[in-house]
């Protein structure tokens, strides 16, 4: 068969269900999303979007699994492929979709080591597809780790295909990290912990997050917090490696644990921090850049607020559609699950540091007729 006759067979529309659990434990994004291919350029619509938000036992779990030992982590793993597969079909019937050709799953990082070659995100595909009867692709990231690449971020090809009108795509999630094209490439990297510190400072005031920002708006900076945090990043120097949990808690917990300081003065401070590191990846002769930002700190007036007054001059930061920030790691994992269908590249080694491009993922369920 050749790969014209191939492509005359393929769908002229893809309707894929993106999936996206993040380190900040907020719930499971769901986006149900309908992708044209036409003359080179891809084109998308969001045609429904809805998070399932994780209880107290959930949360609980989720944060404590990389504690498991392996019997009990891969029962969990089941598990929660289950729980993501019951509520997909609950998506599913809530909004009356009738054509989906697979789910594109991220699952939850749990372990993400890439100097030892190996990530994990909790969810099983096989679960998911037994649970749904739909065909799946998880496991965006083990290959790229296994030829050396950071495994992440993995959100730039999407950036690139979706959202290239934009000098610079910035996502704060659990984990800031920005993507840009650098000398006819897309680079991206990991810049700081964001939600995933501001959320376990609100935790302390018995608050899932800090809404708008309006308990950081109360607080003042503390500058001896603040420059513990910008030794740690200098830290990492220009090597920018992927960051996780693991990372957050032997680095960053301990310098936003001082009892002695106010909890509002802690995410003061922890905001700065946030806004001073992406301001600082943004060159000072930078003029007039369109800087799209995206992820639940987009949502965060306060944090969205301090980072454009340090970006004055340099850079307009366009918040987009209420949907777009919340769903778009979702979006574009959908969009990672189509190129690996149709086997074409979805990881870059430009943005991992990997040894070649791949086209990652693992398919279950993908049935000849």
């Amino acid at each position: 068969m050749t790969s014209n006759s191939k492509a005359r067979m393929e769908p002229a529309k893809y309707y894929v269900i993106g999936l996206m659990s993040g380190t900040s434990l907020d719930g499971l994004d769901m986006a149900y999303c309908e992708f044209i291919h036409k003359q080179d350029q891809w084109h998308f619509k969001l045609k429904a979007a809805e998070t399932k938000r994780y209880n107290t036992q959930w949360r609980k779990r989720l944060a404590e699994a990389h504690l498991l030992p392996g019997e009990a982590l891969q029962l969990l793993d089941n598990e929660f492929g289950v729980f993501i597969g019951k509520a997909c079909n609950d998506f599913i019937k809530k909004n009356r979709i009738k054509t989906i050709h697979f789910i594109a799953s991220h699952g939850h990082t749990i372990f993400h080591q890439p100097k030892k070659r190996f990530t994990f995100q909790l969810g099983n595909g096989c679960a998911i597809h037994n649970t749904t009867t739909l065909p799946v692709v998880n496991d965006f990231r083990s290959l790229d780790v296994l030829k050396g690449g950071e495994g992440a971020p993995l959100v730039p090809i999407g950036d690139q295909i979706l959202f290239s009108q934009f000098d610079v795509c910035l996502n704060i999630g659990g984990i800031a990290n920005l993507s840009k094209m650098e000398k006819g490439k897309r680079i991206a990297f990991d810049i700081c912990y964001a939600n995933m510190g501001l959320n376990y400072l609100a935790t302390k005031i018995n608050k899932e997050f800090d809404r708008d920002g309006r308990e950081t708006s109360k607080g003042n900076i503390n500058n001896e917090v603040l420059n513990q945090l910008r030794k740690q990043y200098a830290r990492l120097g220009s090597s920018k490696p992927s960051l996780g949990r693991e990372g957050f808690e032997k680095h960053i917990q301990p310098i936003i644990d001082i009892e002695s300081v106010s909890v509002q003065d802690r995410l003061r401070t922890f905001t700065e921090s946030i806004s001073e590191e992406i301001a600082a990846l943004i060159p000072d002769k930078s003029k007039g850049l369109k800087l799209l930002a995206t992820g639940g700190g987009a949502l965060n007036a306060f944090l969205v607020d301090t980072l454009e007054k340090k970006l004055a001059g340099k850079a307009a930061v366009v918040v987009p559609d209420t949907l777009t920030v919340n769903y778009k790691e979702a979006i574009v994992f959908a969009l990672l699950g189509i190129l690996r269908v149709r086997n074409e590249i979805n990881v870059l080694k430009s943005v991992t540091g990997a040894s070649s491009d791949s086209c990652a993922g693992v398919m279950i369920g993908f049935y000849k007729n």
